[in-house]
């Protein structure tokens, strides 16, 4: 395969870490911001802000709550919708396409999981804080590749892939745990039309509906009628995401026929001598332009033309928001010794910054020592430990768990002081690492290069 082919083999993905490593940097002054508002003179400021009340009514639903809520239960939902179809993409076309390609990525992260889950168990049995188990257990996507991009190109392009998949993977499970252990109670009229909803939707995919709006209309209700079933609303951000079609109004063989014509078309309108007339003098070419760009936005299917309106919009906005509205640790009235050698912080801490990397690294060398799984080219085994020392990096998804697993503002803060300290840590542990292999083989490649004339 010639190098520039490789390259657009890669592109889908290119542009996905790209945005999310960008995100990386707005997300991490969001959570500074957060942290220093808190413990500032303008405190009071900041929680009024997280108690600011939004409420509205639709029909027979009523909504009413405080914007930190209105964030985590509303637009994160719009975070969970992206994150769903990534993962729906990935299981089509992408990591996730085919069970070998898939197995290495999904089984790290269920050991990424399982572990760190139990570290959090060991410590916090018996104590008011065992609902944070799920907090340790979740990847933050956006940090872990910021800090795979500080290494640049060193680093094989199949330990990006590895580690963005991995986390994707985590992610799911981290949905999975919201949905299963972390509702409360259930409305059941809402839930069937929620169901209804879904149903819908798949049907409308069966029948080939590519309408944008029809999905964004049915996408608020099944998100409304989710919110009131008890269910966590983001959930339905996941469900929509993966009845959204991966199929345009036609194939490429079509497209293409489509576009020769209308290029066979331009050029049979061009002046006899060759020379190309303006679009605002000749309205042929005009109505040309626009039927290729019909053209264009057919073939495209409506996840792709989703995942790139929305993304940019929940990477630079949602998320450093949330991050703002989540990160805010206040040290008022919180013994740091007391806080710090507390079960839930120790079952943080320990669980992301051991748990993880021993979860991803045992579960990926046996998959692959039992046979049913084989590395990414150009990926060692010491990569693969560096990218577990990085999935300890939780953050978003796991202050998003504290959130749900805590209403005591103490457990709360202590949770968030074990996800900093773990992830920062994890994060430094990650870089530091593989670094050091990134220095290794190239001093080895360069004593390995023929001397200078």
């Amino acid at each position: 395969m010639k190098a520039e082919d490789k390259s657009q083999e890669y592109k889908p993905f290119q542009w996905f870490f790209s945005k999310e490593v960008s995100g990386s940097t707005l997300l991490l002054l969001a959570a500074f911001s957060a942290a220093i508002l808190a413990n500032s003179r303008y405190h009071e400021l900041y929680e009024h802000l997280l108690h600011l009340h939004i409420s509205f009514s639709f029909g027979a639903f009523h909504y009413s709550s405080s914007l930190q809520h209105f964030i985590n239960d509303g637009l994160m939902a719009l975070f969970f919708f992206t994150v769903g179809l990534e993962i729906k993409r990935e299981i089509l076309v992408g990591e996730l396409a085919t069970p070998k390609m898939a197995l290495l990525p999904i089984v790290a992260a269920v050991g990424g999981m399982i572990i760190p889950g139990l570290i959090y168990v060991v410590f916090n049995y018996g104590t008011p804080g065992i609902t944070g188990w799920g907090i340790p257990v979740a990847t933050d996507i956006a940090f872990s590749l910021g800090v795979i991009a500080i290494l640049g190109r060193n680093l094989p392009i199949g330990l990006r892939i590895f580690l963005s998949t991995f986390a994707i993977a985590d992610d799911l499970g981290a949905v999975i745990i919201i949905a299963v252990f972390y509702t409360k109670s259930i409305s059941i009229n809402f839930l069937v039309a929620a169901i209804v909803c879904a149903l819908i939707l798949f049907v409308a995919n069966l029948l080939y509906v590519r309408l944008i709006a029809f999905y964004v209309i049915m996408g608020v209700v099944t998100w409304t009628c989710v919110l009131g079933s008890g269910v966590h609303a983001t959930i339905a951000g996941v469900v929509v995401a993966m009845l959204v079609p991966a199929r345009g109004k036609y194939d490429m063989v079509r497209f293409i026929s489509v576009v020769r014509h209308i290029i066979n078309k331009m050029h049979a309108n061009r002046e006899i001598d060759g020379q190309w007339f303006s679009i605002f003098i000749k309205p042929e070419h005009l109505n040309n332009v626009q039927e290729l760009e019909t053209a264009c936005h057919d073939v495209a299917t409506p996840l792709q033309r989703m995942e790139h309106a929305l993304l940019p919009s929940v990477i630079f906005g949602i998320i450093p928001l949330f991050a703002f509205f989540n990160a805010g640790l206040s040290f008022e009235d919180m013994p740091m010794t007391n806080a710090v050698l507390n079960p839930v912080t120790l079952g943080c801490f320990v669980g992301l910054l051991i748990g993880k990397p021993i979860g991803i690294g045992l579960a990926s060398y046996l998959a692959v020592r039992l046979g049913i799984a084989t590395l990414p080219i150009n990926v060692k085994w010491n990569h693969i430990i560096g990218a577990g020392m990085l999935g300890g990096i939780g953050f978003t998804m796991s202050l998003f768990i504290g959130g749900l697993s805590f209403t005591d503002p103490y457990l709360l803060n202590c949770s968030k002081l074990g996800v900093f300290s773990g992830s920062i840590l994890s994060a430094l542990a990650g870089l530091a690492f593989l670094g050091l292999f990134v220095y290794r083989d190239r001093r080895i490649y360069d004593e390995a290069l023929p001397p200078a004339n």
